[in-house]
């Protein structure tokens, strides 16, 4: 039997559909692409167990919706307030709250991320925090960027992670041709 009953509700944006999983508090549970519904549904399975939740159709559109339509229309400041709550790791847990503090706009670095965390030894430790982050987009892991400017991982692919700095007026290079 599930524990917690989740809302789901879909949303056209600039960089794909959206799916997004709301609690009977509002709060933020997922984000993610259509293209990725597989991914949300296995992060979800793995932070709440494979019966530890349910998904319902939302009967409206969720604070987390109608914040990331401002953004989207370039209200860039509007998901900073979106309140979530995510299950994960104390470590991951630790490194998606330091991603909110990131200003929009601005990039840093894996390593700069965990120097800020106090564990400057842990940058793949923080990429793979990165990698784990059911809410992309409102915990801005598109705006930490490899060693040298570069511009690497991101669940959404790389394509949707430059729109989304470039939305955001973000500097960055493009990562070389191959």
């Amino acid at each position: 039997m599930s524990d917690q009953i989740f809302f789901f509700e879909r949303m056209d944006s600039p960089t794909g559909e959206l799916l997004i999983v709301t609690d009977a508090d509002d709060r933020l549970r997922s984000i993610d692409w259509e293209d990725h519904e597989g991914r949300m549904n296995r992060l979800l399975e793995r932070h709440y167990g494979p019966m530890g939740f349910r998904l319902e159709k939302a009967g409206r559109a969720s604070a987390a919706r109608r914040a990331a339509e401002r953004y989207f229309a370039g209200k860039l400041e509007a998901l900073a307030d979106v309140e979530t709550l995510t299950n994960g790791t104390e470590f991951q847990k630790l490194v998606w709250a330091e991603l909110r503090r990131i200003p929009v706009g601005e990039t840093i670095s894996y390593g700069t991320l965990a120097g800020r965390i106090g564990r400057p030894a842990a940058a793949r430790a923080v990429g793979m925090a990165n990698g784990a982050n059911p809410i992309p987009i409102v915990v801005p892991c598109h705006r930490v960027i490899g060693a040298n400017d570069r511009l690497v991982g991101f669940g959404g692919g790389l394509e949707r992670k430059r729109w989304l700095l470039a939305h955001e007026r973000a500097a960055f290079r493009l990562p070389h041709a191959a």
